[in-house]
Formats: C-alpha cells, structure tokens, sequence
C-alpha cells in the first residue's frame, strides 16, 4: 500500500469506526468518569479513569491507550479493562486522544514534541497518573500501561521516557520506541519494520531518560496476519527490551497458551521479564477471548477480534493482577495486618514524589493535517528518583495463603 493511500486510509478511520460500534461515532455507556483538571497538559489529551468501589489500600494502576479512531470508553467496552478492574480491585486511567491533535485520533508516538520526557502527550500522560496517585492512593510502585497499535507505540514511548513510573508494560499491534521522527517514518515502520540491531533498539530506550535503576518487564502482542502493522515489529520490540535487560535473544522457554505460541525470557532471580505472544492467523487488532473462569472479557468491534484467547486478561495476569482478589467492605482481622506489597520493587525503598512540569502554551493545529501539531519546547525537570527491584517469592505467597487471600 502506498503512502498515499496509508494517509487516506487513517484520515478515513474515524468514519469507518463509526460503523463497527467501538469508535468515536458510536455512543458507549461506559463507567469511565472524565477528570479535566490534571495540572498542565501540553498534549492537550483527555483524562478518563475508573476506580471501583471496592479496592485494597494502596491498589494498583493500570494505564490503557486507544488505537486510531477509538474512544477511550469504546476501547473499555471492547477489551473488557474495567470489568477486570472491578473483578480484580484495581484502578483504571484510559487517555484519550482528540482530533485536533491528529485527525485519526492516534496517538503521536512518531512526533518528536509527544515521544520524549516532559513534553507533548507523554508529559501528559505522566501528569494524569500523577493525579490518580495523588487523589487514589495508587501504589506508586504497582504502575502498569499497556495500548493498542498507536496506542501500542504510546506504550513503547511512556516505557522508555518515564522507566522509573511503570512496573510492566504491554504492547499490542504496536511499534519499538524510536523508530521514526515524523508521518512518513512511521508509516514506513508499520509497513516494512526494518531488522535493526539490538543494540541500536536499546540504546533509544537507554538514551530517552537518565534512568539507572531496574527496567519495566513488557509483553509484546501481535497478530500473524497484520497488514496494518507488521509482524515483524513484535520481533523489534522483543529485541528492544532484551538488550535493555541485558536478555539473550534466543527463548529460554516456549509453548503455547490457549492454542497460541508464546516465548518467555527471564532474569537472574527466575521472574519472567520479557514475553512474547504471536496470535496466528489474526489481522490488526486486541485478541478476545475469555478469563480463567470461563467469564467472557470485552466485546467484539473495529480493531477487537474474537481470538479465542484475552489479551487483557492474560495481560492483567502478566502484571499480577490476577492473583488478587477485590477485598471486601468488611475485610478479617488477619487480612488487614498483610500490607499491599509490590512484585516489583521494595517495601523498604522511599517513594519520590513526582517532579513538577511547567505549563506549556496550549497550540491549535488544523483538522485536515495527519502531522503533529507544533509545540513549544518546554524547560526540562529533573525527573523522580530511581526505585529498586524485589523478588517477593516464596515468603509473600505464603503470607498471603496464611491470610486466605490466596489459594
């Protein structure tokens, strides 16, 4: 497909979506609630989050980012994130892109002014998590994000300007961090992914902050049959993190999880860091399926494909969200002595607060253009400091047994 007629076609995305029930010409009732004042927004996004009733002190947070032509609610609705959320006991935060900002409503994960720290639509991003932590009490060191195609290569940028925020992350039908500057790059990136060597994929990762502490683990999701994306960037994105974590690119371990091929790469202590999921034969889109009780997670849609497996729910697994149940209103005695611990990182090590970011002017960019819209450069701040890592192991899973909230 010509670049031509790849401009057309994301120019066309919004209408097309309106169609299939997921975009943003379809109405969605959602549970999602709309924050406006976040402090300062120079990627002019939109911030919606979802907190259930029920949450253990401190929950976790994860952050989900729309693919073109979605609404944060439509994208909810069809990848089943808030009903996990409720099922689980965490909190919810799903940006969401405007068209003013790009006319398919994607994310501008190529735009120099959004992919790096403290500017454009990553700075925030940093901002909205910063406001949930702050309002919700989120377990600083339980952050996780994950997205969808250009939501995808969003993730692949907050993973790598803003390491110290993210225990995990996710990427699905999306692109390594760095490979491209501006429309034309992108679109080349999603159509050929060029190999690049490994240690030019890390060294973008390495060289987007001054982070030196323990890097995000990450998932990489990516349908076989993709014409939108190409396959091979899944290969890029495993490489990224591999040499980012110091991995070999060969798998320590493969199988498959409900018909699918997955390979897995762990680190010293035995934790899985790096995984991959290739859903054969499936076009661009988040794979459905069910959870691990049979319930069915989200619901069919433009870029949401019954797959027979859950992207989210194996996601939210990766996490380790799953192995935590919603506390109750009236929780034991024993259960409330047991502290939220974090998979990640110490209990031991002091939680930084987030660094401020300067206001940055608010700039109009016309409708009929697919490029970034001009941003002044903002003043750069120091960002937080770094946090340690943790194998929590044996010892918390019996804790937790012991305090029946495991089984």
């Amino acid at each position: 497909m010509s670049l031509a007629k790849n401009v057309e076609f994301l120019r066309r995305l919004p209408k097309l979506n309106g169609f299939v029930g997921q975009g943003r010409g379809a109405r969605v009732r959602s549970p999602l609630v709309e924050t406006t004042a976040f402090g300062t927004n120079p990627g002019a996004l939109r911030m919606f989050s979802y907190v259930p009733n029920s949450v253990p002190h401190r929950p976790a947070l994860v952050v989900v980012l729309h693919g073109c032509g979605q609404t944060a609610a439509g994208y909810d609705l069809g990848a089943g994130w808030s009903t996990l959320a409720k099922r689980y006991g965490f909190a919810l935060l799903m940006p969401e892109q405007q068209p003013s900002n790009n006319a398919a409503t994607c994310f501008n994960w190529f735009s120099s002014e959004d992919a790096a720290r403290d500017q454009g639509e990553a700075c925030s991003i940093r901002n909205m998590i910063a406001r949930m932590v702050a309002i919700h009490g989120i377990n600083r060191r339980r952050i996780y994000i994950t997205g969808l195609s250009a939501g995808g290569a969003m993730t692949s940028v907050m993973l790598a300007t803003y390491p110290e925020m993210f225990a995990a992350g996710a990427v699905i039908a999306g692109l390594p961090f760095g490979v491209a500057g501006n429309m034309h790059e992108a679109l080349r990136g999603m159509m050929q992914s060029a190999p690049r060597p490994a240690t030019e994929l890390g060294d973008a990762v390495r060289n987007a902050s001054r982070h030196k502490g323990p890097w995000p683990k990450v998932s990489v999701w990516h349908g076989s049959a993709d014409r939108m994306v190409n396959p091979g960037n899944a290969n890029e994105i495993v490489k990224q993190w591999l040499d980012v974590h110091h991995l070999p690119l060969a798998p320590m371990s493969e199988g498959t999880v409900d018909g699918y091929p997955r390979q897995i790469w762990w680190d010293s202590d035995g934790e899985t860091v790096v995984e991959s999921y290739t859903i054969t034969n499936m076009a661009h889109g988040t794979p459905l399926g069910t959870a691990d009780n049979g319930q069915r997670i989200g619901a069919e849609g433009a870029f949401l494909i019954e797959a027979g497996i859950s992207s989210s729910y194996h996601i939210a697994n990766f996490f380790g969200l799953t192995q935590r149940v919603p506390q109750p209103k009236a929780a034991s005695a024993s259960a409330k002595l047991i502290p939220a611990v974090s998979p990640v990182s110490p209990v031991a090590a002091p939680v930084p607060e987030f660094a401020p970011v300067p206001d940055l002017a608010k700039v109009l960019w016309p409708l009929t253009t697919l490029e970034p819209r001009p941003k002044p450069q903002p003043k750069k701040t120091a960002g937080p400091k770094q946090r340690g890592g943790i194998d929590v192991g044996a010892v918390i899973t019996r804790a937790l047994t012991a305090a029946g909230l495991m089984k």
